[in-house]
């Protein structure tokens, strides 16, 4: 599931929908990656589209400073939940405008958030959120799907979660891709009501992200193709993973 940043659906705003993002999302080697990242102790992290807070979390356990942002309220109030959730600083924000006094050794964008940027202005504006908030000697990592997959012939799923003593049934459709931009929809089956929810992200591509990072005053430093750090293909890597850092 995508966590969308400067649109919100309605699984992101409705509490119900947002209690089941840890279960159909859960703990993942994606995070696995995130969480190997900080380089020395107490880091000062921005977590940016944090959603339910799993990494979050996991920072503020390891005695990291988090602060971790997300523009749905609903996804936040299951954040502060989370068992290290007095540790975190949760501010509900998107990524175009949040700003803040603090400078931070690493910022992470998961869950392919940047994907639910679906304008080039968008993402440009998250990039300079981004480099205003980065230490000097700091790093931004993020992760996006490769647009050169047939992510569409793939797309869809019919899955069935527990949630305390009920069955919940989700289902993710593809609708049409527009350009870049792919639409979908959610439906979810609860024992008393249903829901349907549409949902669109964004491919962007490796030359595109490149720019946009220059043009707000960062440069990449590497592109990984996959969680252990395999090369990325343009052709087979289901991932870009970049890491950038100011460009001077």
């Amino acid at each position: 599931m995508e966590r969308a940043v400067s649109t919100l659906d309605q699984h992101y705003l409705d509490r119900d929908l947002a209690r089941l993002y840890d279960l159909d999302s859960g703990w993942s080697e994606d995070r696995d990656f995130y969480l190997r990242l900080p380089t020395r102790e107490q880091c000062r992290i921005l977590d940016i589209g944090c959603g339910t807070g799993l990494l979050a979390d996991a920072y503020a356990a390891r005695g990291h400073r988090v602060t971790a942002i997300d523009p749905a309220g609903a996804m936040l109030d299951v954040a502060r939940e989370k068992p290290n959730a007095a540790s975190v600083e949760w501010v509900e924000a998107d990524a175009e405008g949040f700003r803040s006094d603090e400078r931070y050794d690493l910022i992470v964008m998961t869950g392919n958030a940047m994907m639910a940027l679906k304008d080039s202005a968008s993402m440009r504006a998250c990039f300079d959120t981004m480099r205003y908030h980065l230490d000097r000697e700091g790093s931004i990592v993020f992760e996006v799907r490769n647009p050169n997959i047939d992510w569409s012939s793939q797309w869809e799923y019919d899955i069935t979660l527990r949630v305390d003593d009920a069955i919940v049934k989700e289902k993710r459709r593809f609708v049409r891709m527009a350009g870049p931009v792919m639409h979908f929809e959610f439906d979810y089956e609860f024992s008393d009501k249903t829901f349907k929810t549409r949902s669109a992200i964004r491919f962007h591509s490796e030359d595109e992200i490149v720019r946009g990072l220059g043009d707000a005053g960062l440069r990449v430093s590497s592109i990984v193709g996959g969680w252990q750090g395999q090369d990325f293909d343009a052709v087979n890597s289901r991932y870009m993973i970049l890491t950038a850092t100011h460009a001077a």
